[in-house]
């Protein structure tokens, strides 16, 4: 059962279609060894800040801060592993909010590696459909470290999600077409939509125009997979004007091997870097191999009991991944209707009894299955807004919050549901990554600090997996 469930889920998926097929074959076999070796021998730590919780989607072995207390980021600064993230969900906050705690994590980051004479780099991970502040937290981040960096490196390359930039445009694969960014419903995304797929142009729009789409310089796919394309990759980023923006295409990890193995050399002859990314690049820039899908063993801790599942994503794809859960005969649903959560006075009793119908559905053995009415529009406002956003994150945190009894699972579905849940619901301060139960879709390890320690946390973005996969884990922990 848990082999047939894996071998459903290959890592990452496989997309062909002219664009792909089309593209130069590598010239070797992937430069992971030598990023490896750069990695071990610059002792200079990746520390990952994560606008929602979905990043951490290709690692494993890591652990994920929602301190960033100085004391706190030194002891993660001196603790093993070339990689750590911290949880910053600047996604679910508006744009000056956001700015300001990044810089503020960022200032404690500095003096951290000041007390502890550690050096390391940041990684901005963001959306890889290019949602997210952008412009205000890579701002943010130059404050706060000092100034400009050589260049800003954007890599929205995700390939377990199915997203590939192409000749500077970024695509998300529907299927087996790949579909410009632009023309996804995540460019009509009423916070963070966009009108460019070029990323050249997503950076002028982004900046307002003080990036222009012309200054904008970028590496191809041709010369990554160029033998010797990591030296390549290093003299075109010591070439690069100081405080340049710098686009990454890519459509493989041994594209993202080659690019960060010239980006270590050029890091170890002195350069700095501010990098955007997605997760792809992460794992490689940690130099973390890859490792199979965990088995839904491995996900389900205890005996007795049923599991819990917990969507607040309301994307059309989450949706169609709820109808198919529901399907099944030992699953059941319950809705939190929104429109009875945004006035105060009745969210305490639509919540408390929604709590008791999870918890009576568990007690019995059955999975109950909490999710938010599918209307865009409702009285609590349109979903997509930060604001109604967080009226529904505070009753799915209250109904986490509420439960007697540890869940034999509980999966949360939406990046910053999952964050909420965790943080808010769970009392979660530092957890570990512990692999993946589907492509993209990461497993935590909660903390002993935590309302239940050592429980499994299944952390499912609202815009990765097909149709079944929700269904197929579920059905098989």
């Amino acid at each position: 059962m848990e082999s047939s469930f894996a071998a459903s889920c290959p890592y990452p998926p496989p997309v062909h279609g002219s664009i792909i097929d089309l593209l130069p074959t590598p010239a070797g076999r992937g430069d992971l060894g030598e990023v490896r070796r750069l990695v071990s021998a610059g002792r200079t730590k990746a520390v990952v800040l994560d606008d929602d919780p979905t990043g951490t989607q290709t690692v494993h072995g890591i652990d994920v801060l929602a301190d960033w207390s100085v004391d706190s980021l030194s002891a993660a600064l001196r603790a093993p592993g070339s990689c750590f993230f911290i949880l910053t969900n600047t996604r679910s906050l508006p744009e000056e909010e956001a700015a300001s705690l990044v810089e503020r994590i960022a200032l404690n980051l500095r003096e951290a590696g000041k007390a502890t004479g550690i050096a390391f780099t940041v990684i901005s991970r963001g959306d890889s459909t290019l949602r997210g502040h952008f412009a205000a937290e890579i701002a943010a981040l130059e404050r706060a470290l000092g100034g400009a960096r050589d260049a800003t490196i954007v890599v929205p390359a995700f390939f377990e999600g199915g997203r590939y930039t192409i000749d500077n445009v970024h695509y998300v694969a529907e299927g087996e077409e790949l579909i410009p960014a632009a023309e996804t419903e995540f460019a009509r995304d009423r916070t963070f939509g966009y009108s460019h797929s070029n990323l050249a142009e997503w950076i002028e729009e982004k900046t307002k125009g003080a990036v222009a789409a012309g200054a904008v310089a970028t590496i191809g796919i041709s010369t990554l997979r160029a033998p010797r394309g990591a030296q390549v990759v290093w003299a075109r980023l010591l070439g690069l004007p100081r405080g340049s923006f710098l686009i990454v295409n890519a459509a493989s990890y041994a594209d993202l091997e080659a690019f960060t193995h010239g980006l270590l050399l050029a890091e170890a002859a002195g350069r700095s870097y501010l990098l955007r990314t997605a997760a792809s690049y992460v794992r490689v820039r940690a130099g973390i191999e890859p490792r199979p899908l965990l088995a839904p063993s491995e996900i389900a801790r205890g005996e007795g009991g049923g599991g819990l599942v917990i969507v607040g994503s309301y994307v059309r794809k989450t949706t169609h991944q709820l109808e198919s859960l529901l399907a099944l005969p030992n699953v059941t649903g319950i809705e939190l209707v929104v429109d009875r959560i945004a006035d105060p006075d009745s969210r305490a009793k639509e919540v408390g009894l929604v709590s008791e119908a999870a918890m009576e559905v568990m007690r019995t053995g059955g999975h109950a299955v909490v999710f938010t009415s599918r209307r865009l529009e409702s009285s609590a406002g349109t979903a997509g807004d930060l604001a109604s956003g967080r009226v529904v994150s505070d009753a799915l945190v209250g109904i986490v919050r509420s439960l007697t009894s540890r869940p034999r699972f509980l999966i949360a579905k939406g990046g910053i549901t999952a964050s909420d849940v965790a943080t808010e619901g769970l009392g979660m301060r530092r957890a570990t990554v512990l692999g993946q139960a589907s492509p993209g879709v990461s497993v935590w390890e909660m903390g002993p600090e935590t309302r239940f320690p050592g429980m499994r946390l299944v952390v499912w973005p609202g815009n990765v997996g097909g149709p079944d996969a929700l269904r197929e884990l579920v059905r098989l922990s």
